[in-house]
């Protein structure tokens, strides 16, 4: 379910509207919740791959539409909500809509095996407390626009 579920955000509705973020953020971002996923193991490399297929998938639509501007794809595990999410916007990495601070990584790996282990834990114990060492918040950015 959960590279189904990554391969299909690169079919989405896809809004850049730079003077409109909210319009951006209401269509561009997705949410997968930890309790939505079944137990079988999913090898962290797998969903890593499947979202920079994404994100290339995205590159290609984003030049096809003739954007130019910064777009960035990025990906982050909400700890407090259990969910994997994704989202693009015609920003920088250096310029996400996070309210709070967050670090821009090039270490997919990372954030995935926290969710997968989350979802793991979220079904054996029924835990959704965020983890203190994840502050800030890290943010998997790809470019996938143009400057």
């Amino acid at each position: 379910m959960l590279l189904t579920w990554i391969a299909e955000v690169a079919d989405e509705p896809l809004a850049l509207e730079p003077s409109d973020r909210r319009v951006e953020w209401e269509t561009n971002t997705w949410s997968l919740r930890a309790s939505d996923l079944t137990r079988s193991a999913l090898p962290v490399a797998e969903v890593v791959a499947a979202f920079e297929r994404t994100a290339c998938a995205l590159r290609a639509r984003v030049h096809a539409l003739g954007f130019s501007g910064n777009a960035t794809f990025y990906v982050w595990h909400d700890e407090q909500s259990g969910q994997l999410r994704c989202s693009t916007g015609s920003v920088s990495a250096e310029a996400l809509p996070f309210s709070g601070t967050y670090v821009a990584s090039l270490d997919l790996g990372r954030i995935v095996e926290r969710f997968l282990a989350a979802s793991e834990d979220l079904s054996e114990r029924g835990d959704t407390d965020p983890d203190p060492d994840l502050m800030p918040l890290c943010v998997w950015v790809s470019s996938i626009g143009t400057v």
